[in-house]
This record gives C-alpha cells, sequence and structure tokens, in this order.
C-alpha cells in the first residue's frame, strides 16, 4: 500500500509541483490570493506531471534497447521521474521558491486594475467587502451620531470609486 501510495504521488504531483515551483517561484499561498494560488498550484502540479510521465514513458520506450515495460520490479519510470522531480526541485530552491519572502517578479508586467480585466474585477470584488462591512457597522452605529456619518462617508466614497472605474472601463470600451 505504501510503495502505491509512494509511487501515485511520483507519477501523478510530485514531479509537476517541482516544475511548477521552479517555473512560478514568485506564488505563494497567502492571504489575498491563498485559494486561487493553491488551486492553481495543485491544478498544474497534476496536469504537468501527467505529460512528464507520458513524456518519460515514450523516452524510455524508444531509448531502451529491449524496450520498457513498468513492472513494480523495476522502477526504472520512477527512477527517472525522482530524478526529474530532483532537479525541478534544486531550480526551484536556487530561484527562491522556498524562501518565506518571494523573489522579485520583475518578469512580471505591472498593471492596474483598470488595464488588466482580472485585477479590475478583484478590485470591484474588494470594494464590494469593504462596502459590506461599512454597511454592517452602520446598521450597528446609532442613528444620527458622528460614528454614522463618518460610515456613510466611507460607504459614498466606496460607490464614488466602483462608479469612476467602471466609467473609465466604459469609456475604454467605447474607444
Amino acid at each position: 500500500m505504501g510503495e502505491a501510495v509512494l509511487a501515485g504521488a511520483l507519477i501523478f504531483f510530485v514531479p509537476g509541483y517541482g516544475v511548477t515551483r521552479a517555473t512560478f517561484p514568485e506564488w505563494r499561498v497567502l492571504f489575498p490570493l491563498r485559494r486561487l494560488r493553491l488551486l492553481e498550484t495543485v491544478a498544474l502540479s497534476f496536469v504537468v506531471s501527467v505529460a512528464l510521465t507520458v513524456i518519460a514513458g515514450e523516452i524510455l520506450l524508444s531509448t531502451s534497447p529491449s524496450g520498457f515495460q513498468a513492472y513494480w520490479t523495476d522502477p526504472v519510470l520512477e527512477m527517472f521521474l525522482a530524478a526529474i522531480s530532483l532537479v525541478a526541485f534544486l531550480v526551484a530552491w536556487a530561484r527562491g521558491a522556498f524562501r518565506e519572502t518571494p523573489p522579485d517578479a520583475h518578469h512580471l508586467v505591472e498593471t492596474t486594475p483598470e488595464e488588466d480585466p482580472w485585477e479590475l474585477m478583484q478590485e470591484l470584488d474588494r470594494l464590494e467587502r469593504v462596502r459590506r462591512r461599512a454597511m454592517h457597522r452602520l446598521r450597528r452605529s446609532e442613528a444620527g451620531s458622528r460614528e454614522s456619518a463618518q460610515i456613510q462617508a466611507e460607504i459614498d466614497e466606496i460607490d464614488s470609486r466602483r462608479t469612476e472605474i467602471l466609467r473609465e472601463r466604459e469609456q475604454e470600451y467605447a474607444s
């Protein structure tokens, strides 16, 4: 049972995880994007591992003089995948994928929320969350108090920022 779990992880996850971390060392599973990054990392690790397993199997088939056959007693494929994993983890480590602070992503193009649709949606979602919290605080505050006036001003500012973002985006689409 233990060998099957180890072999399954080696075939379906570990090499892809190493390659994913080596390719994207700046990805962290931290607060604002933790679920998205975790899902991306796991999905990409699975897909890349399966692809690497197929490629490794094809390489072993074409280079082996007597042909390659995957037997539990002949762990050639597992050794090949373990070597790929080791190299990928060493590259990921060298690129800073396992440091506490992520490496600079200088190769990434910085965009503002108005330039990138995904970032725009995240900004609008963030504004909506802040607005809901403010509305909750407003409901809990005393009507007519100074605190409720400040909260209402905050809500009005959030609404104007949201409207401004949407108006700018509509103008970009119109031109």
